[in-house]
C-alpha cells in the first residue's frame, strides 16, 4: 500500500497542476459542443476559421466523444508568416483537414486519465489522432506536453473544459503530423 500511495499522490498533484479552463473557453454554457465552446472563445478565433475552412463544424459537433488539443491564436501566431493564410487557401483544404484532425482523438480524455495513462505507459502515452497519427503525452514540470511526428511540444496551459460532446484542453503550440 505504501507504493500506491507516492504514485496517487503524484497523479493527484500533478492534475492539480493543470490549469483548468481559460475565462474565455470557462464561459461557455453548459450543453454547449466543442466546437460552440471555440467559436465563443476569442483565444480560438484562427482555430475556429480552420475549422471552418476545413468544414469540419459538422464532423466536430458531432455526438463524439472528442477530446481536441485546441491551438490559441497565438499558437498559430508561432507558425512561419504567412502559413495560415496558405493553409486557409480552398486548394489546401486536405492539408488544413489532416492538420486539424491531427489535434483530434476520438473518446474523452481528461487531464486525469491522460496523468494516468501517461504514468502507466513509464512517462509516455501514445494517442492515436483522428488524422491517424500519433502525439505522445508525457509530463514536463508538472504539465501534459504533447511531442508531434515532427518532435514539436505543444504544453497543455488549460486543461479538461467541458462540452456536451467531449473535452477541449488548450495549448500553446500548433502540433503538426508527419
Amino acid at each position: 500500500m505504501t507504493t500506491r500511495f507516492p504514485r496517487a499522490a503524484a497523479l493527484l498533484l500533478a492534475t492539480l497542476a493543470l490549469p483548468l479552463a481559460t475565462p474565455a473557453l470557462a464561459d461557455h454554457h453548459q450543453g454547449t459542443t466543442i466546437v460552440q465552446a471555440a467559436v465563443a472563445s476569442p483565444d480560438h478565433t484562427t482555430l475556429v476559421a480552420a475549422v471552418k475552412a476545413a468544414g469540419l463544424v459538422d464532423a466536430l459537433s458531432g455526438t463524439g466523444p472528442f477530446t481536441v488539443f485546441a491551438p490559441t491564436n497565438g499558437a498559430f501566431a508561432k507558425l512561419p508568416a504567412g502559413t495560415v493564410d496558405t493553409l486557409l487557401k480552398p486548394e489546401n483544404k486536405a492539408l488544413l483537414t489532416k492538420i486539424l484532425t491531427y489535434h483530434v482523438v476520438a473518446g474523452k480524455i481528461t487531464a486525469a486519465n491522460a496523468v494516468a495513462a501517461i504514468q502507466a505507459g513509464g512517462g509516455k502515452a501514445a494517442l492515436t489522432t483522428l488524422a491517424g497519427g500519433k502525439l505522445v503525452a508525457t509530463l514536463e514540470n508538472g504539465k501534459v506536453v504533447l511531442t508531434d511526428e515532427k518532435g514539436g511540444k505543444a504544453t497543455v496551459v488549460a486543461a479538461d473544459v467541458a462540452g456536451s460532446n467531449g473535452v477541449i484542453h488548450v495549448t500553446d503550440t500548433v502540433s503538426l503530423p508527419g
